[in-house]
This record gives C-alpha cells, structure tokens and sequence, in this order.
C-alpha cells in the first residue's frame, strides 16, 4: 500500500514536472519567435520568347548556342555554351569542359568569362547569355548558373563596377534578369567581409 502511494505521487510530481518544463519551453521559444524577424527576398525575372528579345541580345544568344557545339562534355552529355557581350561590343563565348576527375572540369559561364577578363582586362561584361543542350537538342526550359558559377559573376560585376544583365535561353522561353547576379545571389560573399 505504501509502494502504490508512493509511485502515485511520484508519477504525479514527475508530471507536474513536466508540465513546468513543458511550459517554459513554450514561453522561451515564444520570446524567441518575437525576437526574430522575418526578411523578404524578391526576384524580378522577364520571361519571353528568343523572338521578343533585342537584336543585339539574340546576337550573344546565337553565340550561347553555338558554343554548345564546342562543350566538351563526354561524361554528362550536358552541352553548356555561355557568351558575354563587352562594353566594347565584342562577343565572347565559352563552353564547359568536363575532366574525367569532376571537381577539373569547368562550366560554360565561368570558361566565358575567365577568357573575357583575361584578353579585355579594361571591358566590362555588360550582357551574359547561357544555353544548353542534351541528347534530344536544345532545352526548352532555361538553366540558370550553378553556385561557383554565380560568385564570378558578382566578382567580374564588382570588378567592373556594373550589373550584368543575363539573358537564360530555353528553346520555349528566355529568362530575362536586369538587375545582375544579385538576383540570382542575393546574401552573397564578397570583398566587403575581407576586410
């Protein structure tokens, strides 16, 4: 009898013990969701057809395309042809190359504009055009820029002082995004937390 009374009012204090923690934890995470607030990150992306676009915007689109032709992409069968319009009015493009060791390898975009920075060091990239490609032919649905990719985008805009205006072509659609790779990148790394 003693036993029973006794595991009864442990089990009731345990309880009540519990109950207590319980509603602390409530009250602290609810201190906590008041402390935190909420922030908003919006992208403004123009979606069209390659027919809508500019003239001179469907010239660098053509040299996207064309540099898919020229991706060495033996493993993945995923052709990537990337092309910059300069301030000077050149265009250059570049494809990415595939390294049987993956991490070697290299996409269209930075290819482009590693080659770009390097043979125009005083022209800024004003327009970046992206394809791709597989077995079945051109993607309808635009691909955007991998992570790695991104970053260089925003170092050669911070080089240059300039937003890129990137043009993502899909054989049904383009997407269009003015106001650079920030879109695309918005809590982004740079020199700014060096130093």
């Amino acid at each position: 009898m003693f036993k029973s009374k006794y595991l009864l009012i442990f089990a009731i204090i345990n309880c009540l013990r519990n109950c207590y923690i319980y509603r602390e934890t409530a009250i602290w995470q609810n201190k906590r969701r008041s402390i935190m607030k909420e922030m908003t990150i919006e992208t403004k992306v123009k979606v069209g057809t390659f027919s809508e676009l500019p003239d001179c915007d469907k010239e660098v689109v053509e040299a996207a395309r064309a540099a898919t032709a020229n991706s060495y992409a033996v493993y993945s069968g995923f052709n990537v042809g990337a092309a910059v319009r300069l301030g000077n009015g050149t265009i250059v493009s570049g494809s990415n190359q595939e390294n049987a060791a993956y991490p070697s390898g290299l996409c269209a975009e930075r290819t482009t504009l590693f080659w770009a920075n390097s043979q125009y060091p005083t022209q800024p990239v004003e327009v970046l055009a992206i394809a791709a490609r597989n077995s079945q032919g051109e993607l309808e649905t635009p691909i955007p820029p991998c992570g790695a990719c991104r970053q260089v985008i925003l170092e050669t805009e911070k080089r240059f002082g300039n937003s890129i205006r990137i043009i993502l072509y899909g054989s049904k659609q383009c997407y269009i995004i003015e106001d650079g790779i920030k879109a695309l990148l918005p809590l982004s790394f740079d020199s700014k937390f060096l130093e």
